[in-house]
């Protein structure tokens, strides 16, 4: 492999978007010690693994269905593009995608042996949707579902799985931590959205921010971060209050990234909010961590 097709292959892997894949891992393992006092490593670690490759799996699939479809312009604002740039062949990306979803598989089986049947239940529909979220016969980022896609798979379905891996229960709790990173993982979707309306716009791309307008999309960006850090009271309700000022730095951050979307117009300088936004997301896992340990 020549350094330039690695660089390419880490370009479309989008290491950037990685936090939306570990932090939901991170958080529901630290739940699980938790509520059970206990932690199995290897469960962790093939759960993460399966994790980090379904995103990559994802991402390399939206590169390449987005560049046939159009949706890659040279109006694009956010990073580039590996197939629509031409730095590599559209099939080889698919394959690349293919192969990442079969590590996934691998690290399944692992996860299938130890709980059994509800791993199927979760893994098929995450292993679809790597391709079904720009590709297949409903692509969600295209019906303006990118949001509810991300909360409900990178946060309520990640955090409650990875807690069931662990404890071989479905908590409540499981349910509140995964709302709270759901929405922290879905404001990175809604900021690119926002930035790049008007490319989508003009792709057929009708994500939230395409159909009802950039105050719309300022709103929900605004929203996501109050529900996620406001949820956290309900830690104090189910008697773990130490836990509720993980959402401290959500707050701070999160104040940051609503300032610039009011104050900056969608364009690069919204490439740094989205820097932010993983910060966010990876600044809530520690200080959640943190607050387990010392409550």
């Amino acid at each position: 492999m020549t350094a330039s097709t690695l660089k390419a292959c880490v370009l479309a892997a989008r290491p950037k978007t990685l936090p939306a894949a570990i932090v939901p891992v991170w958080a529901g393992c630290v739940l699980a010690w938790k509520l059970c006092g206990s932690f199995d490593f290897l469960l962790a670690l093939c759960t993460l693994g399966g994790a980090v490759a379904i995103q990559i799996a994802t991402n390399f699939f939206n590169d390449a269905i987005d560049a046939r479809k159009g949706a890659d312009t040279e109006r694009r604002l956010g990073p580039t593009r590996v197939t629509a740039s031409g730095m590599m062949q559209p099939r080889t990306v698919m394959r690349l995608a293919t192969l990442f979803l079969g590590i996934a598989v691998l690290c399944g089986v692992v996860l299938y042996q130890a709980h059994g049947w509800p791993i199927i239940a979760i893994g098929v529909p995450s292993l679809f949707l790597a391709y079904g979220y720009t590709g297949g016969p409903f692509p969600l980022a295209y019906r303006g579902m990118g949001e509810l896609f991300v909360i409900g798979f990178f946060g309520l379905v990640a955090v409650a799985g990875t807690v069931f891996i662990q404890t071989g229960g479905w908590p409540r709790e499981a349910l509140l931590l995964g709302l709270q990173i759901g929405m922290l993982s879905s404001v990175l979707i809604s900021i690119n959205n926002l930035r790049d309306r008007e490319e989508d716009a003009s792709t057929g791309k009708r994500t939230l921010a395409v159909r009802f307008g950039p105050k719309v999309a300022v709103a929900v960006i605004w929203l996501e971060v109050k529900i996620a850090v406001f949820a956290g009271l309900g830690w104090i309700a189910f008697g773990h209050p130490a836990l509720a000022i993980a959402g401290a730095p959500v707050f701070l951050i999160g104040l940051r990234i609503i300032w610039g979307v009011l104050t900056f117009p969608p364009g690069p300088a919204f490439n740094r909010l989205l820097a932010f936004g993983g910060v966010q997301l990876v600044f809530f896992a520690a200080a959640f961590h943190i607050a387990a340990r010392i409550g």
